[in-house]
């Protein structure tokens, strides 16, 4: 287990590199996320005059949806990682190693993990400039940041296995850009569920990012509902559980197929 562990740190660091050499790309993949908080929030900052958003503030509603939003739009590309390595040759030869086939995996996984987190911090401190409240204080805020992390998971590791399986640029493109806008119109990102049709509130139940949507704003706000932010961070946990678990699985079947 200890191997494990230090060679999916090593392959973490690996992607770690990556990232901090090519710090327009983190200016890059921060501009939309200021582009949903200060465009919409002036938008429809007017919004919350309908109620049900448990604040007086558009902002401090919409900081929770643009962290949430952010982890998703990072994470489901990162198959596309995975496949240009498969191209480049990259991953066939680490498989002549004696690295753990899970660190493989896990390696870029953690990776996306630290990167989310990190957006999501940054992101936390624009709302606060821009004048968001966050009543739930550091610990509200250390639970958002959890909550967009497990989501990046999910569907980091799923992106994951999708590359293995697809092998195309053209399928994760279409796969993703199909995904993306109903995983987030069809959850609380912008509007609160009082004011959604019944259809989409019954669907966003079962979300995955609306799961951690709620537990954040749960945990952010004045009065949190503990109960709400285990139910939806649980369920987060085992669905991210799943995803790696599937993508080592993906892995394998790849690694018989060379």
């Amino acid at each position: 287990m200890s191997t494990a562990v230090s060679q999916t740190w090593y392959m973490t660091q690996r992607q770690l590199m990556v990232f901090v050499r090519q710090p327009a790309y983190a200016i890059i993949t921060l501009i939309q996320p200021v582009i949903w908080l200060f465009l919409f929030g002036s938008l429809f900052r007017k919004v919350v005059e309908l109620g049900g958003f448990g604040t007086t503030s558009y902002l401090d509603y919409l900081v929770p949806g643009v962290v949430v939003m952010s982890a998703l739009g990072s994470n489901m590309w990162a198959g596309m990682g995975t496949l240009e390595e498969i191209q480049r040759g990259t991953l066939d030869r680490f498989l002549t190693t004696p690295v753990s086939r899970a660190a493989l995996m896990n390696g870029n996984v953690v990776n996306n993990g630290l990167v989310t987190a990190f957006q999501s911090v940054v992101i936390v401190l624009l709302g606060l400039l821009g004048g968001a409240d966050y009543p739930g204080g550091i610990v509200g805020i250390a639970v958002l940041v959890l909550a967009s992390v497990l989501l990046g998971t999910v569907f980091g590791a799923l992106s994951n296995a999708l590359g293995m399986l697809v092998r195309e640029r053209e399928s994760i493109i279409g796969i993703n850009t199909f995904l993306l806008l109903p995983l987030t119109f069809l959850s609380s990102a912008f509007m609160a569920p009082s004011q959604m049709p019944s259809w989409m509130r019954h669907v966003a139940d079962f979300n995955p990012l609306n799961w951690a949507m709620v537990a954040g704003r749960s945990a952010l706000s004045a009065d949190p509902d503990w109960g709400v932010v285990a139910s939806r961070g649980g369920a987060l946990l085992g669905l991210a559980v799943v995803a790696v678990w599937l993508s080592i699985r993906t892995f394998r079947s790849y690694q018989r197929s060379v």
